[in-house]
């Protein structure tokens, strides 16, 4: 079994900056990409940032120079600096990994409410 968490979302004004941590536990093996979604109210969940095979870093473009992407070993980061109150939603860290048990699949975690307001 395979256990993704999230911590760090909290209320910040514009302007403001916070971290999200993710920590994977459980049955693994290799973790090949570490993401981080976020799905505002009313919206589709979007990639925001992501870290594929150790070395590959995507960050989408509107928030590139304020979110930062980094991991270390089974924990992943998602600095947010500038917030926007675009920003605003309920983040999720995301694994493309292998179990010992051999198989390999996409797991998400329980979501961290991000809100950007005034």
């Amino acid at each position: 079994q395979v256990q993704l968490v999230e911590s760090g979302g909290d209320w910040v004004q514009p302007g403001g900056s916070l971290r999200l941590s993710c920590v994977a536990s459980g049955s693994i093996a290799t973790i090949f990409a570490t993401r981080w979604y976020r799905q505002a109210l009313g919206k589709q969940r979007e990639l925001v940032a992501s870290i594929t095979e150790g070395t590959n870093i995507f960050v989408k473009n509107s928030v590139k120079g304020r979110f930062t992407i980094s991991a270390r070993g089974n924990t992943w980061y998602l600095q947010m600096n500038n917030l926007e109150p675009e920003d605003t939603a309920v983040y999720y860290c995301n694994a493309w990994l292998e179990t010992t048990a051999g198989g390999q699949s996409d797991y998400f975690g329980q979501g961290t409410q991000v809100t950007v307001s005034s």
